[in-house]
C-alpha cells in the first residue's frame, strides 16, 4: 500500500514539474490503445461472425430456420446438410483435383516470378521501367478486363501462323489446362503481377556483396541465383506460394473460363450446389424447389466445406507462413 502510495506522489510530483505533460501522454497513449483494441475487435468481429453464423446454421434441420427462438444453437443437430453437400458436390473428388491443381500452378507461377522479379532486381535492360510499369499495370487492372481477348486468344491459338500453317488452323485451347500452364509460365496467373513486386523488392534488400561474393568464387550468374539468392529468398518465396495456392484454391473465374465442366473442382462445384439441390429435391418428390433459407443453408455449408482444407493446411503452415511474412517486412 505504501509503495503504491509512493508511486502515485512520485508520478503527481513529476507530472507537476513537466507541466501536466507526463499525464496527457499517459492520457493519449491510453486512448490509443482503446480506440485500437475497439478497432481490432471490430474487424474480427466482422471477419468471424459471418462464419460463426454459417457454422451455426449448417448442423441445423430446415425447420430451426423458421425458429424465431433459435440463434445459434440449433434445437435439432443433424450432420445431414453436410452429407448432402458432399454427395451433389462431389465433394472428395472435387478436393483432391483442386488441390493438384493449386500445387501444380502454384508452383509454376512461383517459379516464372522468381526468375522475373529478380530479373527487375538486379539486372539492367532496355525499357526496364516500362515493362515493370506492365507488372504494376497487372496488378491495377482487374483481370475481369482482358477476359474476352483472352477466350479468343485460346479459342484460335496461334503464334505467327505456324500452327496455321503446319496444321491448316489455328489450336483450339479452351477446355484444357494448357491456358493455365501458359499462363503461370508468361508471368500472367492470378496475382502474379503481386509476387513479381513483392520478389522484387525482397531480393532489393539483399547486399549485392553475397551475389560479388560468389562470383569472386567462381559461380556463373545462373549458380549464384540458385545457391545463394534463391535459398536467403526462401521467407518471401514461402508466403507467395501460399498466398498462390489460397487464391488458387478458391479462384472461379479461370476455372471457368479455361475449363470444361468434366474437371470436378471445388468452385464450380459450388457454384452448382443451388440446381442440384433443386433437382435432387425433386427426384425425390420432395418438393419442386428448396426453400431459399434450405438453399441458403445448404450453400453456406459448401462453402464452410471449400474453406476447411485452407483452414487446416494454415494450422498446419501458421508459424512458417508468419515467419516468413515477419522476416519478409524486415527485409522490404
Amino acid at each position: 500500500m505504501n509503495n503504491k502510495k509512493s508511486r502515485i506522489k512520485n508520478f503527481l510530483e513529476r507530472n507537476r514539474q513537466s507541466n501536466n505533460y507526463l499525464l496527457k501522454k499517459r492520457a493519449f497513449s491510453a486512448g490509443y490503445k482503446f480506440i485500437r483494441a475497439i478497432m481490432l475487435f471490430g474487424l474480427c468481429f466482422l471477419i468471424l461472425q459471418p462464419l460463426v453464423n454459417k457454422l451455426a446454421v449448417s448442423f441445423m434441420e430446415e425447420q430451426d430456420l423458421y425458429d424465431s427462438t433459435i440463434v445459434t444453437i440449433a434445437r435439432h443437430f443433424t450432420l445431414e446438410n453436410y452429407k448432402l453437400a458432399a454427395q451433389l458436390m462431389n465433394y472428395w473428388q472435387a478436393m483432391w483435383s483442386t488441390a493438384g491443381l493449386a500445387l501444380v500452378v502454384s508452383i509454376l507461377q512461383i517459379v516464372s516470378c522468381t526468375l522475373v522479379g529478380y530479373g527487375f532486381a538486379r539486372y539492367r535492360f532496355p525499357l526496364k521501367n516500362m515493362w515493370f510499369a506492365f507488372v504494376i499495370l497487372i496488378i491495377v487492372v482487374p483481370a475481369y478486363t482482358i477476359q474476352a481477348p483472352l477466350i479468343l486468344n485460346f479459342s484460335s491459338f496461334d503464334i505467327l501462323g505456324i500452327f496455321t500453317l503446319i496444321n491448316g488452323k489455328p489450336l483450339q485451347l479452351l477446355y484444357t489446362p494448357v491456358p493455365y500452364v501458359l499462363m503461370c509460365l508468361g508471368c500472367m496467373g492470378l496475382k502474379s503481377g503481386l509476387y513479381i513486386y513483392l520478389i522484387r523488392q525482397y531480393f532489393r534488400g539483399i547486399p549485392k556483396e553475397l551475389e560479388e561474393a560468389a562470383y569472386v568464387d567462381g559461380c556463373g550468374k545462373l549458380k549464384t541465383f540458385l545457391r545463394i539468392m534463391v535459398p536467403d529468398s526462401k521467407p518471401i518465396v514461402t508466403s507467395c506460394f501460399l498466398f498462390a495456392y489460397v487464391w488458387q484454391w478458391t479462384d472461379s473465374l479461370y476455372v471457368n473460363m479455361f475449363l470444361s465442366q468434366d474437371f470436378a473442382l471445388l468452385p464450380t462445384a459450388l457454384t452448382g450446389l443451388s440446381g442440384k439441390l433443386d433437382s435432387y429435391l425433386k427426384a425425390l418428390a420432395i418438393a419442386d424447389q428448396a426453400t431459399a433459407g434450405h438453399k441458403q443453408m445448404m450453400i453456406g455449408t459448401g462453402i464452410l466445406m471449400v474453406i476447411a482444407p485452407l483452414v487446416v493446411i494454415y494450422l498446419v503452415a501458421q508459424k512458417g507462413f508468419v515467419e516468413s511474412l515477419s522476416q519478409t517486412g524486415i527485409k522490404m
